[in-house]
């Protein structure tokens, strides 16, 4: 009996040394706490073994001392591995090292033994015919047995309370260590109470050390994973379906069972269910998308199937996973409306309404069709007197008649704020209808009908190629020009537009050459004084052109105040006043220069003028500044700042074409002017010559009330300058006098009129 149990100890330490290497080749992260402990196993044994084997008192103490020395190894280890394997948070590490300290202490006093003889000593035996020497423990045993107990069952105890703890698919991975344990513990507390001469106890060692090996570093837990996939495959949101290598389903997630209505567990069925919804779903591995009827709901799918292969890579079975992207298939439409919607009224939007024009265009080569531009009239007012409230339920208002009224096949959308467009086929347009659509459009609101007026532009489509921005542009050129009409609604786009919108391009193109080489260039209009005598003039626009001759300002003017380029031709016209009145000798005289309202926004009026008169050494009185009421019909607080600065600078500021606007007295009242010029243009449009000219009396009374000076411009006979004179005007300018000339032939002029 003796022999075969350390045959079998023998084995188990040739075991326990495997088991230790394979730990070191090993990548686990349990693989080095295993090896430590399966190391510090192989200790008592080989202690045990030794006390087993030999026959001398000397050689079974020495047993003795390795197999408890290698018991506090144990426990070291055991410790360590404890904690590691049930991941028990650092807290925990004050009980570790008090059981270290514990065993170092134990450790100390063991060693001592052979000096003291306080821990054990040996008595002898015979056992299978042969002398063994048994275990005589002393006080220092006690202690050992204390120690290693109290860290064995500390361990004992952590892992029975992750046992209930832990989740019920992790019980199998402490239960098997907790109960070899409970088996080895019991084993050696059996040979201390019994009095048997051999341990036999170390079998159950070296057990519980392959045990460790086993389920810490090569055990695969298959029903833990079996458990484990099945609970995550039922808490996946997608359906799953599992089906045997016939074909049947054999097993349903909680999703898919939901999704298509499987009771109770009856896989069998979901088989039919999903052809019935899918169609065929044969084959082991596809990717395809459906889109059914789930009930009254469309809903749309990707359907992923895959193939389960066994370890000789034959089909086992196959699984079907079933995504539902109805709602990114929603929002996905959502986001596609909303880019090519406008989010207010719901129509296509800009740039999506001339992506669709385009392509309609060139889908029917041979087919016609209209560009229409609608515009609200005075849309900024509805606003304003209204409210944004009702100015948004007027563009929903509009918006809602074009879905209403517009035949099939009409294409339309909102293109800006209160603008909208349409491109109709040929055969659905009339002239007719569309003005008597816009003629009786009104509103309603709160019961209440309120009219509005709309303009629509007109395009022909007769130039195919050309962009669909540049259509809409002639349409809205066609608009533009009934603009301010109330009687006419509707504007065709003609030769004549076209013609317009050419000449704008070629004289916008043609700017800088013409300032660069002088073709525009200043005209001077005397003003003279009471006696005849000219004391200043106005410089006047005018360009030579090349080919085209003479041009009125009427011909480029408008096209530069439209597209802001009048501020290039402003600023060359102030440059060239400033070197006429550095060449003229006489002091006295003044030129007056015209300011555009767009000059405002393109450059700092104050600070050009004042550097140009820098620049020619010329007095800033001297250069007057002509401004109309409309420079104030924007920011006019910031307007009137400028005006001030201009008259603090030592600049005249007059007001041009008092008389011919609607709000001259009340801009008066507020802009900061010294010099009133008067229109006489308005007076002869009166029926009534008396009283016109009780209004330019007053009108004259008035300025020299405020101590203004006043210029009356468009005097052409002797009787309107006498009358003027003697009503009190202080200068005067009209071709009685002169008209504007050029710069060389305003000097001759000057010669014979100049004051003396």
């Amino acid at each position: 009996m003796r022999y075969e149990i350390g045959t079998i100890i023998a084995m188990l330490i040739l075991a326990l040394a495997i088991c230790a290497r394979q730990c070191r080749t090993s990548n686990r992260s349990m693989a080095s706490s295993v090896a430590r402990l399966i190391d510090a196993l192989i200790m008592p044994v080989t202690g045990n073994l030794l006390i087993i084997l030999s026959g001398s008192r000397v050689l079974s103490i020495l047993g003795y001392l390795i197999y408890f020395l290698g018991m506090n190894a144990v426990m070291y280890a055991l410790i360590g591995f404890t904690f590691r394997y049930c991941y028990l948070p650092r807290p925990g590490d004050g009980i570790k090292f008090f059981a270290y300290g514990l065993l170092a202490v134990d450790a100390v006093q063991l060693l001592l033994n052979p000096f003291f003889h306080h821990a054990f000593d040996t008595e002898m035996v015979e056992v299978s015919g042969a002398a063994y020497y048994r275990l005589v423990p002393c006080l220092g045993q006690s202690f050992h047995r204390i120690v290693c107990y109290g860290i064995f069952l500390t361990a004992l105890f952590i892992f029975c309370i992750k046992m209930f703890t832990a989740p019920r698919l992790y019980l199998e991975r402490y239960a098997v260590i907790f109960i070899s344990m409970l088996v080895t513990g019991a084993w050696e507390t059996f040979y201390i109470f019994s009095r048997l001469p051999i341990d036999s106890s170390m079998i159950g060692f070296g057990f519980f050390g392959l045990l460790v090996y086993y389920f810490a570093v090569r055990y695969k837990p298959i029903r833990l994973l079996d458990r484990m996939l099945a609970n995550v495959a039922s808490q996946i949101f997608q359906g799953v379906f599992f089906f045997d290598a016939m074909g049947s389903c054999v097993w349903v997630n909680k999703a898919g069972c939901e999704a298509f209505q499987i009771k109770n567990n009856n896989f069998e069925e979901g088989t039919e269910i999903l052809k019935k919804t899918f169609g065929d779903i044969a084959g082991e591995e596809w990717v395809r998308h459906d889109v059914t009827w789930i009930g009254d709901e469309k809903r749309y799918y990707r359907l992923e199937k895959h193939s389960i292969k066994d370890s000789k890579g034959r089909t086992a079975g196959n699984y079907l996973t079933i995504f539902d992207e109805t709602e990114q298939h929603r929002a996905q439409e959502k986001d596609r409306y909303n880019a090519t919607h406008d989010a207010l009224t719901g129509l296509y939007s800009r740039e999506y309404l001339y992506e669709r024009i385009r392509e309609e265009i060139d889908a029917n080569p041979d087919k016609d069709f209209y560009i229409c531009y609608l515009d609200i009239n005075d849309f900024k007012m509805v606003n304003d007197v209204f409210g944004r409230e009702f100015g948004d339920h007027t563009l929903l208002s509009v918006a809602d008649s074009l879905r209403k009224n517009m035949p099939p096949g009409v294409l339309y959308g909102r293109l800006s704020g209160d603008t909208f467009g349409m491109c109709i086929p040929g055969e659905s347009f009339s002239i007719e209808n569309a003005s008597s659509f816009l003629e009786k459009f009104s509103i309603r609101d709160n019961g209440t009908m309120y009219p509005i007026v709309i303009h629509q532009g007109v395009y022909e489509v007769i130039e195919r190629d050309i962009d669909v921005p540049t259509m809409f542009d002639r349409a809205n050129m066609a608009l533009k020009s009934i603009k301010n009409e109330y009687n006419l609604r509707l504007a065709v786009y003609d030769d004549t537009m076209r013609d317009g919108a050419l000449w704008d391009q070629r004289i916008a193109g043609e700017l800088k050459e013409a300032i660069e080489s002088r073709q525009i260039r200043p005209y001077l209009q005397a003003i003279v004084d009471g006696t005849g005598c000219v004391v200043g003039a106005e410089a006047l626009v005018r360009w030579i052109h090349p080919t085209e001759g003479f041009l009125a300002p009427y011909r480029f003017i408008p096209t530069f105040e439209k597209n802001g380029m009048i501020a290039q031709v402003d600023k060359y016209m102030w440059r060239s006043a400033c070197e006429i009145l550095s060449s003229w000798k006489d002091n006295r005289l003044f030129i007056s220069i015209n300011v555009s309202p767009k000059d405002f926004f393109f450059m700092d009026v104050v600070q050009e003028l004042t550097q140009l008169a820098a620049e020619y050494g010329v007095e800033t009185s001297r250069l007057r500044v002509e401004i109309t009421e409309t420079v104030m019909m924007t920011d006019e607080t910031k307007r009137i700042s400028i005006l001030k600065e201009l008259r603090e600078a030592g600049f005249i500021v007059e007001m041009d074409d008092f008389g011919s606007g609607y709000s001259s007295l009340n801009m008066l009242k507020d802009m900061p002017v010294d010099v009133v010029k008067i229109d006489m243009v308005f007076l002869r449009k009166a029926e009534d010559d008396a009283r016109a000219r009780t209004i330019l009396r007053s009108i004259m009374q008035m300025t020299n009330n405020l101590e203004l000076s006043s210029i009356t411009e468009g005097v052409e006979t002797y009787e309107q300058f006498i009358n003027l004179r003697e009503m009190g005007c202080g200068m005067f300018q009209g071709y009685f006098f002169a008209k504007p000339m050029p710069v060389d032939k305003f000097a001759a002029y000057l010669e014979t009129h100049e004051k003396t």
